[in-house]
């Protein structure tokens, strides 16, 4: 049985995430972090989703801690930085779905994955990652007279935008192109812009009521257009993809790996 600690537990996704460890047959969950000043400090874990798990929710890091093989953390970036060197110390592998790192806090990530291994994915639904294998045919298919833009809808809670995979999906894009989205992306337009340059990767953002994640990448010429979208209706899919790849992680060696490499695109 692997032993899975949840940081992040108190939210929408965490409650997902619990679900998933409790049914799958192969993972249990053995501790459940939330930052000091979290409401659900002291709560079974379950609680939010009719379950109870025995487990309770704290902000002892060492405590919840001691007996895991692997963190899921879908938290902030500050919050999974702060736990990094503890996983690395014990360890303890690491299933980061947390996005909003800046280049220092990726670097972070990096460092410690060599040390223990890491699974850092910005979505970890399979539908999106095979999306991201469409998205390659197609941008190299598609790369002569096509306008290419990235549109992406959340909830209205979401604190980072674009959201993490309308950037990986610009840079998949951008890479089958031959072009660094850090110099090609364009987010948002307001005013008198002018004509559109044909070597750009747009983005648009949502935000709104309850969105659990729409993303659309559309590729625009005259006479036609091609769209790839993903819609996702439940946080359980992200969930069960965390966990697919927490199982996975635990047979590889130290190392940074995406979804791409658990489902083996």
């Amino acid at each position: 049985m692997i032993n899975i600690v949840l940081n992040g537990v108190g939210g929408r996704m965490g409650h997902a995430l619990v679900e998933a460890v409790n049914a799958h047959p192969h993972t249990s969950l053995t501790g459940a972090l939330e930052h000091t000043q979290s409401p659900f400090i002291g709560q079974d874990a379950g609680a939010a989703i009719g379950l109870n798990t025995g487990v309770v929710i704290t902000s002892d890091i060492q405590a919840a801690l001691q007996n895991a093989d692997v963190l899921i953390d879908f938290s902030r970036p500050e919050g999974t930085l702060k736990l990094l060197d503890i996983c690395v110390e014990r360890n303890i592998k690491l299933i980061v779905g947390t996005t909003g790192f800046d280049e220092e806090g990726k670097r972070q990530l990096q460092a410690a994955a060599q040390k223990t291994g890491m699974v850092f994915a910005p979505n970890f639904s399979v539908g999106v990652n095979l999306m991201f294998a469409l998205l390659r045919q197609a941008a190299k298919t598609l790369q002569e007279g096509y306008d290419i833009e990235i549109i992406e809808a959340h909830h209205r809670h979401k604190v980072d935008s674009p959201s993490g995979t309308a950037l990986r999906m610009g840079e998949v894009i951008a890479d089958a192109l031959g072009r660094d989205l850090k110099t090609c992306a364009v987010y948002g337009r307001e005013g008198v812009i002018g004509e559109r340059s044909p070597n750009t990767i747009g983005f648009a953002t949502v935000r709104g009521g309850d969105i659990v994640g729409d993303h659309t990448a559309l590729f625009a010429t005259d006479g036609e257009r091609f769209e790839i979208t993903h819609k996702a209706s439940s946080r359980l899919t992200f969930a069960n993809g965390a966990v697919r790849a927490a199982v996975w992680l635990t047979k590889q060696k130290p190392d940074m790996y995406d979804m791409q490499d658990v489902l083996g695109f």
